[in-house]
């Protein structure tokens, strides 16, 4: 019986399978040699994969073959093709050894005389180390791009691409979408899947123009690339990036806070305002809400305590009379909005003050970064702590950069914050109008910063901005403006200084 032959063509991937070394032009070289030494091929195993590393199910199926006597040898374009690490051309080697007939078309190698088999395990080394010398070199471009503050791989969900050495851009169509989704996630009112349906009911769609999976969802919420930072997941290590970020860093940390479980969204059969907001001054447990014969009432369950129960609508009027000298007459919301106005004509003022501050915490976190790498080179801490401290103070370092540009733009988010909160504390005393419950716990949340249930009464506790306005002074100064209270141009400085701080520290 004539001896049969099994050829192996192989290509690292699908555009060299269309150009260069193709498997078309691979397959006619073998024939030719084949016809030459009157080899019969029975059968060809292709595969698209390099041969740089283990685990080639097309390679390792005619291997199997090869060993069970399924043919007499093997016909392999070249040594390179066959095996580009030592394992693989061991497994070859050991085929050679029980009698199987290996054959490169384009290398007249007699691999039965030591003389050949010594030739072919040079070339078989020679050609793993240019594997290892191109991975060396493609991981040195890869880390100079990073270092550059470049993103060498296809730009997440958001960014468009702009070819090599060219930092990614804001995707016009998706950025905003994706600012969304941060947004909607922040709240702790979705979950991941019905994050995923109403964004794609909204129009967020990825590379390949379908809907984000689950599992996208989750990547893209974790990426800190969206707040202008470059991370690499598989080693921990981060950059800081040249890109233009999308969502603030203030909104990043909230995600990753409800992430990691600290706010836990929840199904319940009943949603309830004020659950697991309101806590029992006695024991410090939290009060549960129950609906009974129509009404919503709160419960604290530890036995023995003396605090029962009390009707939602005794706490909503508690917290309607906390609200109410929160609440701004005419003259005093024409006051402020002509502060407004006179705070934004003078921001430049502002805002250099707080660029020179901006400025001395960017020197002394580099500083500190200095330091984090001294001490990994003198062997002070590891590469894993090295990179989870580097990673924290390089979003800082976003934070603070982000910071500086809205001040150098004119973005002046904490007077346009303070802006919003003085329009929401106009609504306060509408608590028991708003009918949706998010909208009550939102407020609620926004103003206050403890509720508390004792035997007799709801005890509300507000928030330090809140309590300023409500203990304004409410005596009236002569002048410029007769009829509007004095306290409020020192107030409104007071609050825009607690805005600010706050945004630094979110920063």
């Amino acid at each position: 019986m004539e001896k049969q032959y099994f050829s192996y063509i192989r290509v690292s991937t699908t555009k060299q399978g269309d150009h260069g070394v193709s498997l078309q032009e691979q397959h006619d070289a073998i024939v030719r040699y084949a016809q030459r030494q009157n080899l019969q091929i029975v059968r060809s195993f292709d595969e698209q994969e390099t041969a740089a590393k283990l685990g080639r199910p097309v390679f390792s199926e005619m291997l199997s073959m090869l060993k069970h006597g399924k043919a007499s040898g093997v016909v392999i374009h070249k040594i390179d093709r066959g095996a580009r690490n030592l394992r693989d051309w061991a497994d070859l080697a050991e085929l050679i050894d029980i009698g199987v007939e290996v054959h490169f078309a384009n290398e007249s190698l007699d691999l039965n005389t030591r003389g050949g088999r010594l030739s072919a395990d040079i070339q078989a080394v020679v050609a793993a180390d240019f594997i290892r010398n191109l991975r060396e070199e493609t991981k040195k471009g890869f880390y100079g791009r990073l270092k550059q503050g470049l993103y060498p791989i296809c730009a997440p969900i958001g960014y468009l691409d702009r070819g090599g050495g060219q930092a990614k851009v804001p995707d016009p169509k998706m950025a905003g979408l994706v600012r969304e989704t941060f947004d909607l996630y922040a709240t702790g009112n979705f979950s991941l899947p019905r994050l995923v349906e109403e964004m794609y009911r909204r129009g967020l769609r990825n590379r390949r123009g379908t809907k984000v999976s689950l599992n996208g969802m989750s990547t893209m919420l974790n990426n800190p690339f969206y707040v202008g930072l470059i991370r690499i997941r598989k080693t921990g290590e981060s950059f800081p990036g040249l890109h233009a970020p999308v969502v603030s860093k203030q909104v990043f940390d909230t995600v990753q806070w409800v992430l990691d479980g600290k706010t836990v969204v929840r199904t319940h059969k009943h949603e309830f305002p004020f659950s697991r907001m309101i806590r029992c001054t006695l024991c410090g447990c939290t009060a549960m809400a129950e609906l009974q014969k129509g009404h919503t009432y709160y419960r604290c369950h530890t036995k023995d305590c003396d605090t029962k129960t009390m009707r939602e609508d005794r706490i909503e009027n508690a917290m309607a009379e906390a609200f109410a000298p929160l609440q701004l007459n005419g003259e005093e919301m024409a006051y402020v909005r002509q502060w407004f106005d006179w705070a934004r004509s003078h921001k430049q003022e502002r805002a250099k003050e707080e660029l020179e501050n901006c400025n001395l915490r960017l020197a002394q976190l580099r500083e500190r970064l200095t330091r984090l790498t001294d001490a990994f080179l003198d062997g002070a801490i590891d590469k894993s702590l090295l990179d989870v401290r580097r990673s924290s103070l390089l979003l800082e370092e976003a934070g603070i950069k982000q910071r500086m540009h809205d001040l150098e733009t004119g973005n002046d988010a904490a007077i346009t914050r303070l802006e919003e909160y003085l329009e929401l504390v106009q609504t306060a005393s509408n608590l028991q109008k708003m009918t949706l419950p998010q909208e009550k716990r939102t407020l609620v949340k926004k103003l206050t910063s403890n509720l508390a249930l004792s035997p007799e009464n709801a005890v509300i506790t507000l928030k330090t901005s809140a309590q300023l306005i409500a203990e304004r002074s409410r005596v009236l100064s002569g002048s410029p403006n007769r009829g509007v209270p004095r306290t409020w141009d020192r107030l409104l400085k007071m609050l825009a200084k607690q805005f600010e701080h706050d945004e630094a520290v979110a920063a």
